[in-house]
């Protein structure tokens, strides 16, 4: 569920159930498909989340791939656990735990005006020994987990004491470090501390990091008093808590205006007072990269994300950790990119090679459609062809003509590509090209499906082959050197409307490619097709055995290539659209427009114009035009900001 069909599809019909519901519903799919076999690569593939070593550190001693940890409230049961993992978390918090089961029915609901969750109970969980039993289980995972030790409702620190000693011997298997809550009791301040002081005692003994959770509404002055009295730099560190409890009730608040003014301000006294050694969580008020930037800077380690994955979708870790990636290394000394003729420029070579190809075949397909060896292969000329059906010709044209102008749309892909993506080290550049390039070289045994070998494809293919090996020698990946987008803007929602419609347009080439294909080595022709020609396939085959298999070979290697292109499409719209990409909206606009101008045009000069077969294009282009035209101010407005930021060396 990346952020393009979370906006674009699923929010909009989440946003009517209600909250419990939602959540249920949401989590069951996902952590479903996770535990499928294959589903978690699937899940990782559409986000393409990579982490690089550079976000590697540590979380009070605890190894982490990256400083962003989900919180334990969001999926209290651990349904979907093993799919969130994938969306480019560090750690997981667990929790609130308590002794006992605590159970609440009532709703969940969203204020989405303020961005904000209120849940019902704020004690609500399975119970220590679910929750043990569970994590025993497994949770399909390696990420670190932290889990939250929490009173039963109403316990006084005498209770609380035994009930953490429990709490710890339960979960200490399970568990990379603690956090210890329980500061809203409503306990007075002198017992709070005392109780403080003995379970860090009690937890000494489990050899495991201890972190101190600090609610949302604790006034300042308490905060402060428990720095001296608590002995907080004693502590591993502190959770600066997401929870503001609504006094005299167990509801809590999640998320919502002034909480991020509330965690920097929390924040920076407690850097400010435990110094630079503690590790300190910033657990709530990210709804946005620019958000987590502005903690990390206040002295905050790492941040727990919980509401703005709710309101700003699941691709929000990623945006985070590109935005750090990015303030890590922005002054460090860019790496020289490789010469042309190391890889990238045989991957250029190879556009330019499948653009030349294009252009031949579409002047072929339009002048004399037949080359000889076709006629050889036919035992028979053009005019006997048209002797016996003048429609033959046009449709073998039709055919060639938007192969040729796939052909044409493949080598601006492969080119732009290569020129912006590969040669600056960017993996999900290296992953759509080698992808759509084995689609494409595989897709040339179609052509063999009905017996026919055209000397013409298989002397391209063995021109271009090398090209392909060439590009593979010495590849590396390097993080984007471009800043990349901090805001949940208008500008960038519309994006995710922009981007869902690319994604659809390149899951439905790679549908109609398929089906092209599959239609090309079995049936041939679908019923509009032989509506136009006014024949028969039995009555074709009758006047000449040969024209089927010559058909044949042209409609396969047309849905070879359009899958080829396919697979080019979706993997640069799932993936690349980044703010200020401005190169990879041009790579949208020229490389379709040669696609869909040979897909039409050659429809109106032959009369083929049945709209039941024409609908998919016309559909695709709805799409496509849709999709640049949203797309437009993220990728190219944008443009100009970026190169100025990166200029000037503008700080978050």
């Amino acid at each position: 569920m990346p952020d393009w069909s979370y906006h674009g599809i699923f929010r909009p019909l989440l946003f009517c159930l209600p909250g419990h519901i939602a959540r249920n519903l949401t989590f069951q799919a996902i952590g479903s498909l996770s535990r499928i076999p294959g589903g978690s690569f699937v899940i990782k593939t559409m986000g393409h989340v990579e982490l690089s070593p550079i976000l590697e550190g540590e979380l009070a001693g605890v190894p982490i791939q990256c400083p962003v940890g989900l919180s334990g409230t969001l999926d209290p049961h651990g349904i979907a656990h093993k799919a969130l993992a994938q969306f480019g978390i560090g750690f997981i918090e667990i929790g609130p735990v308590t002794v006992r089961e605590v159970r609440c029915d009532a709703p969940i609901l969203r204020d989405a005006a303020q961005e904000a969750i209120v849940y019902p109970d704020g004690y609500a969980n399975d119970g220590a020994d679910a929750i043990a039993a569970r994590l025993h289980k497994g949770t399909g995972h390696r990420l670190a987990h932290f889990v939250r030790l929490r009173p039963m409702p109403g316990s006084s620190p005498r209770e609380a004491l035994p009930e953490q000693q429990e709490l710890l011997s339960k979960l200490a298997p399970y568990a990379a470090g603690f956090y210890i809550d329980g500061l809203d009791e409503g306990w007075p301040p002198n017992e709070a501390v005392a109780y403080l002081r003995e379970v860090r005692q009690l937890t000494e003994t489990a050899g495991k990091p201890l972190l101190l959770y600090l609610p949302q509404h604790i006034p300042i002055g308490m905060l402060r008093q428990l720095v001296d009295d608590a002995q907080l730099a004693s502590w591993s560190g502190v959770v600066v808590g997401e929870v503001l409890r609504e006094e005299g009730t167990r509801r809590i608040r999640v998320g919502g205006a002034g909480a991020l003014s509330e965690q920097l301000s929390r924040v920076r006294l407690l850097r400010e007072a435990l110094g630079e050694q503690s590790t300190i969580v910033a657990a709530g008020g990210v709804h946005q990269p620019q958000d987590a930037l502005e903690l990390l800077a206040a002295g905050a380690n790492s941040v727990q994300l919980h509401s703005g994955l709710v309101y700003a979708g699941p691709g929000l870790p990623k945006r985070i950790n590109e935005a750090i990636l990015y303030d890590r290394i922005r002054e460090s000394e860019e790496p020289k990119p490789p010469s042309f003729w190391a890889n990238w420029g045989w991957m250029s070579l190879l556009g330019v090679g499948m653009m030349i190809g294009g252009v031949l075949a579409w002047l072929i397909a339009a002048t004399r459609v037949l080359l000889p060896y076709d006629e050889t292969f036919l035992g028979a000329s053009r005019g006997v062809i048209n002797q016996f059906n003048g429609h033959i010709i046009h449709f073998m044209s039709h055919d060639r003509i938007t192969l040729a102008g796939t052909m044409i749309s493949i080598g601006v892909c492969y080119y732009q590509l290569a020129r912006h993506g590969l040669r600056f080290g960017l993996h999900w550049a290296r992953t759509a090209l080698l992808t759509s390039c084995a689609v494409g070289f595989s897709s040339f045994f179609l052509y063999l499906g009905y017996g026919y070998f055209d000397p013409l494809h298989a002397a391209a293919a063995a021109v271009l082959l090398p090209l392909l090996l060439l590009t593979l020698r010495g590849l590396k990946d390097y993080p984007s050197r471009k800043p990349p987008g901090l805001l949940n803007d208008l500008v960038w929602r519309r994006a995710q409307w922009g981007q869902c419609c690319f994604v659809l347009l390149g899951f439905g080439l790679a549908a109609g490619g398929l089906t092209i294909s599959f239609v090309g080595i079995t049936t041939v022709f679908v019923p509009t097709d032989l509506a136009y020609l006014g024949l028969t396939a039995h009555q074709l085959a009758a006047w000449n055995d040969h024209i089927i298999p010559l058909i044949a070979h042209d409609r396969a290697g047309f849905g070879g290539a359009l899958l080829s292109l396919a697979v080019a499409i979706t993997a640069s719209s799932l993936w690349g659209v980044n703010q200020g990409e401005s190169w990879l909206w041009w790579t949208f606009l020229w490389g379709g427009l040669p696609g869909f101008t040979a897909g039409l045009l050659v429809h109106f000069h032959i009369g083929y114009m049945d709209f039941v077969h024409l609908l998919p294009v016309y559909i695709a282009i709805l799409l496509f035009v849709a999709g640049l035209i949203l797309m437009y101010p993220f990728l190219v407005l944008r443009a100009g900001k970026v190169t100025r930021a990166t200029t000037t060396n503008v700080q978050f």
